[in-house]
C-alpha cells in the first residue's frame, strides 16, 4: 500500500448507502456493490443499505462505525444525506454539507471557482420565470449561438444539450426548465474531455494522473458513454504536454480546496489547443467498473481495495469532529 494512505482497522462496522430515487440510482447501486465487495477484502462487517424511508431505522439497528455513501445526484450528493448523517452523529466518507451542496449547484460552484482564479466558460443563468425571447437574445449577445445547456443541479451529464442556433437554444432551455428548473447556459468549447481525481492524504491533497476520455466520433461523454462498458476509452496519462498535465493537476487541487472538499473529488475539464477550462467538481465520483476515479487511483499506484480502506479510515478518524 502507498505509505501516504491509511491501514485497515479491525472490528469495524461499515454501512454502504446506495440507490434511492434519483435518475442515477441504478448507477449508485452498481457503485455501492463494488465498494462493498472491495471493503470486504479488509473488513468483515460491511452492510449495504438502500436510501429509502427505512434508512434511519436500519442505521440505528446497525449502529455503524462509519458510513460510506455511494450516491449520485440529489439527495445523496447535494448535502442532504450528509446533514442527515451529521444529525445522527455518524462519521461518513466524503465532503461535508456545505461543500457537497455548493459543488452540486453549478452556478454557485462557478462563483467559488472564479474567486479562486480558475478558468471557466462564459455563462448565462436562466431562471424558470425568465422571458424566453429576452433570454435567447441575451445568450446571443453574450455567448453567441454555439452553446451548452445544462441543468444547474444535476450530475452525470443528465439533461445536457448542445445548441447551434437560436431555435435550438430556445427548445433546449424550455425542455431543461420543464424538467429541472434552473438552467445554466455556457459557451461551447471544443476540445479534449479531461478529468483529474483528487485524494486527501495524511498531509495534503494529491492529484491522480490526468485522464483523457475518448468516445467514438460524433459522440461525447454523456450518461450512456459513462456507464456502458466499451463506449469510452480512458487514456492515462492523457497525451498532453507535461506542463499542461501539471497545470491541470494543480487546478484540480485548487478547486478541491476552494470548495472545501474532503477525502476525494474529481475535477472535469475541457482542454483545447489554447486553453483549459474547468467544468465542474464531483464530490462523490462514481465507483463502477467504467468509472474514472478508480482508474486515476490505480495509475497513482493505489488499487481499489486499498483506496476503499483509505477513505473509510479517514472518515472513522473524524468521530465526534464532523
Amino acid at each position: 500500500m502507498n505509505p501516504t494512505v491509511q491501514l485497515a482497522s479491525k472490528n469495524v462496522r461499515i454501512a454502504v448507502i446506495c440507490g434511492g430515487s434519483s435518475n442515477e440510482a441504478e448507477v449508485s447501486r452498481v457503485s455501492g456493490t463494488g465498494v462493498a465487495d472491495a471493503l470486504r477484502e479488509n473488513y468483515t462487517d460491511v452492510t449495504v443499505l438502500e436510501l429509502n424511508a427505512g434508512l434511519t431505522a436500519a442505521l440505528q439497528q446497525l449502529n455503524p462505525d462509519v458510513v460510506f455513501p455511494i450516491l449520485h445526484g440529489p439527495p445523496g450528493e447535494d448535502g442532504t444525506i450528509q446533514g442527515f448523517l451529521e444529525i445522527l452523529n455518524i462519521p461518513y466518507v466524503g465532503s461535508g454539507v456545505h461543500a457537497s451542496a455548493v459543488a452540486m449547484d453549478k452556478p454557485g460552484a462557478k462563483l467559488v471557482f472564479a474567486n479562486a482564479g480558475l478558468p471557466l466558460a462564459a455563462q448565462v443563468i436562466v431562471d424558470v420565470d425568465d422571458d424566453i425571447d429576452e433570454t435567447v437574445a441575451v445568450i446571443d449577445r453574450q455567448l453567441g449561438t454555439d452553446v451548452v445547456i445544462k441543468p444547474a443541479n444535476q450530475g452525470s451529464a443528465l439533461g445536457v444539450q448542445f445548441a447551434r442556433n437560436p431555435q435550438e437554444i430556445r427548445e433546449a432551455i424550455q425542455a431543461a426548465r420543464n424538467t429541472y428548473g434552473l438552467v445554466l447556459v455556457e459557451s461551447c468549447i471544443e476540445g479534449r474531455e479531461i478529468t483529474v481525481g483528487v485524494l486527501d492524504t495524511k498531509t495534503r491533497p494529491i492529484a491522480f494522473p490526468v485522464i483523457e476520455i475518448v468516445t467514438p466520433d460524433t459522440t461525447w461523454y454523456d450518461f450512456e458513454h459513462r456507464y456502458t462498458q466499451g463506449l469510452s476509452e480512458h487514456i492515462v496519462p492523457a497525451h498532453l504536454p507535461d506542463n499542461t498535465l501539471t497545470r491541470l493537476q494543480e487546478m484540480a487541487i485548487r478547486a478541491h480546496v476552494a470548495l472545501g472538499c474532503r477525502d476525494l473529488s474529481r475535477a472535469d475539464f475541457v482542454v483545447s489547443d489554447d486553453r483549459e477550462v474547468l467544468l465542474e467538481v464531483n464530490t462523490l465520483p462514481g465507483m463502477t467498473p467504467t468509472s474514472l476515479y478508480p482508474d486515476g487511483a490505480a495509475a497513482w499506484g493505489l488499487d481499489f481495495a486499498s483506496l476503499m480502506v483509505h477513505l473509510a479510515e479517514r472518515a472513522m478518524g473524524r468521530v465526534g469532529t464532523q
